[in-house]
């Protein structure tokens, strides 16, 4: 290390500390609303039939497949 140096914080850094140090409870409240839309069980058997139905894409989007030019 040289011999001036001194520890370094972005402006970002010491944003988030005061609003964590201002507002403890933050990161539970995160985590909560975390697990309202990501942190979910899946239904296997849905998530296979959905898979299983599936059609899949052409490698070209908007050409139909019995198109005769």
């Amino acid at each position: 290390m040289p011999l001036f140096w001194k520890p370094y914080k972005s402006e970002v850094t010491q944003f988030i500390e005061e609003l964590k140090s201002r507002n403890p409870k933050l990161e539970d409240e995160q985590r909560k609303g975390r697990s309202l839309l990501w942190d979910r069980e899946l239904d296997r058997d849905a998530l296979s039939e959905y898979q299983s139905a599936r059609v899949p894409q052409q490698p070209y989007v908007y050409q139909t497949k019995n198109s005769s030019r």
